[in-house]
C-alpha cells in the first residue's frame, strides 16, 4: 500500500520515516496507543488571559470518538489538573473514559473513568516566591502590562499584556531565574510566559512514566510551546527502545524549535482537532 492510500481521509502524511513508522504503528495496532496532548495552543488556542482559555469547540468531540479506540489519551499540561478538566470540557463525556490529564507537568493527576483527582503536597518554595514577585516586578520595572497566574503548585508571569511584551520578557528573565534559585525552584520560560515551579517535573518525564505504566506501544505527542520540548525529547528516545511514535507541532509563528523537530506541523489547535478527528475515522470500528 502507497503512502497516500495509507493516509488517506485527510490523514497528513509524516516528514520523516521515524513519523511515518509512528503514524503507521498507531494505525495498526490502536488499542495499544497512547494519543498525548498539551492544552494550551494545541487544544486550545492561546488567548491573552489563561482563564479565559478554552478547548477548541470540536475538540471534546473528536477526543470522545478517538478515547474508545486507544490505550489512553493523556492530557499533559502545566496547568493544574482541575483547571485543565474544567477549561476542556473533559469531565463527564461519554466516550472519554480512557482520558487522562497529567496536571503540573504531571504531579497531579485526574482520571475521566474516576473523576478523581490525586496530588503530592505542594513544594514550599512556590509561597516564598509568590510573596515576593509583586515587589520584584515592582523593582525592575515591569509591573505594567505584567500579569501574575496563580497556578497553585507553580506561579506564572505573563508579558502578553505589556507595551512591549518581548522587551518584558527578557527583562525578567534573569530577575525571576534568581528568585526561583533562592526558593528552589526553576524557570520555565514559554510564549510570553515565564513560570517559576518546582525542578525534576516536566512533560518528558510524565509521559514517559505514563507510556510505560499503560505498555503502550506506541505514542502520538502533540505540542506547541518550549514546555512542550521535554516531551518531544522524551518520544525521541522511546523511539530509540523500539516503541514507534509521532511528534505534532501545533503551527506557531512565536515558537519555531518544535516545528523544526516535529514529524507533521499543522495550523494550530483547528490543525490538531483535524488530526484527532481523521484518526478517529481511521481506528473506529464500524
Amino acid at each position: 500500500m502507497g503512502s497516500h492510500d495509507t493516509y488517506a481521509t485527510d490523514l497528513p502524511e509524516p516528514v520523516t520515516a521515524q513519523g511515518r513508522e509512528g503514524l503507521d504503528a498507531v494505525l495498526a495496532r490502536p488499542g495499544k496507543a497512547v494519543i498525548g496532548l498539551d492544552f494550551d495552543g494545541t487544544l486550545a488556542p492561546i488567548v491573552a488571559d489563561p482563564d479565559q482559555a478554552r478547548a477548541h469547540p470540536d475538540a471534546v468531540p473528536a477526543l470522545a470518538r478517538l478515547a474508545p479506540e486507544v490505550a489512553s489519551i493523556a492530557v499533559v499540561t502545566g496547568r493544574p489538573a482541575g483547571v485543565a478538566v474544567r477549561n476542556g470540557g473533559f469531565a463527564g463525556v461519554p466516550g472519554l473514559e480512557r482520558l487522562v490529564v497529567l496536571g503540573h507537568y504531571g504531579a497531579e493527576r485526574w482520571e475521566a473513568a474516576t473523576g478523581e483527582l490525586t496530588a503530592p503536597p505542594p513544594h514550599p518554595g512556590v509561597a516564598g516566591v509568590r510573596a515576593e514577585l509583586p515587589g520584584l516586578l515592582d523593582s525592575v520595572g515591569a509591573w505594567r502590562g505584567t500579569w501574575i497566574e496563580e497556578k497553585g503548585r507553580a506561579v506564572a508571569v505573563h508579558t502578553r499584556r505589556a507595551e512591549d511584551p518581548q522587551a518584558a520578557f527578557e527583562a525578567l528573565r534573569e530577575p525571576l531565574a534568581d528568585l526561583a534559585a533562592r526558593h528552589g525552584l526553576i524557570v520555565e520560560p514559554g510564549r510570553l510566559v515565564l513560570e517559576l515551579r518546582p525542578p525534576g517535573v516536566d512533560k518528558g518525564v510524565a509521559l514517559t512514566e505514563y507510556v510505560r505504566a499503560v505498555g503502550a506501544e506506541s505514542v502520538v505527542y502533540a505540542g506547541d510551546d518550549l514546555g512542550d520540548l521535554p516531551a518531544f525529547a522524551a518520544v525521541e528516545a522511546l523511539r530509540l527502545e523500539g516503541v514507534p511514535g509521532l511528534l505534532v507541532c501545533s503551527g506557531s509563528s512565536e515558537v519555531t524549535e518544535l516545528s523544526k523537530r516535529a514529524d507533521v506541523v499543522v495550523d494550530g489547535p483547528e490543525g490538531v482537532v483535524r488530526l484527532l478527528a481523521a484518526l478517529a475515522d481511521r481506528v473506529a470500528r464500524p
